[in-house]
């Protein structure tokens, strides 16, 4: 089926696509900050420009969307049509995650993904919150020697 929007139409509504402050990152930021958490947000001087950084346990956090970084579950799956362009696509988000994720392990950073289906709703977001919180107060925190963020 072709497109029914313009090419410029079509740009016009992809720019408009949130890329920071979506509503599952707003969900977890705040069940994380109800725990304790104190956190930097888009840290535009690392790799990759994490979603929640916590300095203190050098851990990176990104929240990524189902769909647009190819997850295995209902939202995650490929359109129908134009099936070529979408898994190349997709591909190329998963290689691009999988690159700003390296560079952020070879700087020392400990890298979580948390899904977007995972954040859906309210419990759903403070039960994720919690075991990523009690993930986070098992790890050692950064020491000074390592940097922070």
């Amino acid at each position: 089926m072709a497109d029914i929007l313009t090419s410029a139409e079509r740009s016009r509504r992809m720019a408009s696509v949130r890329q920071s402050s979506t509503a599952p990152e707003l969900a977890l930021r705040k069940a994380l900050h109800a725990l304790g958490l104190r956190f930097r947000v888009n840290a535009r001087h690392l790799p990759g420009r994490p979603d929640i950084v916590l300095p203190k346990y050098g851990v990176a956090l990104f929240v990524h969307g189902c769909f647009w970084h190819g997850h295995h579950c209902a939202a995650g799956r490929a359109p129908a049509t134009n099936t070529g362009y979408w898994l190349e696509k997709l591909a190329a988000n998963r290689q691009r995650d999988r690159r700003k994720s390296d560079a952020l392990r070879k700087l020392g950073w400990r890298v979580w993904v948390t899904w977007e289906c995972e954040l859906k709703t309210r419990t759903a977001a403070e039960r994720t919150a919690r075991r990523l919180a009690d993930r986070i107060r098992r790890t050692q925190p950064r020491t000074a020697a390592r940097g922070a963020a």
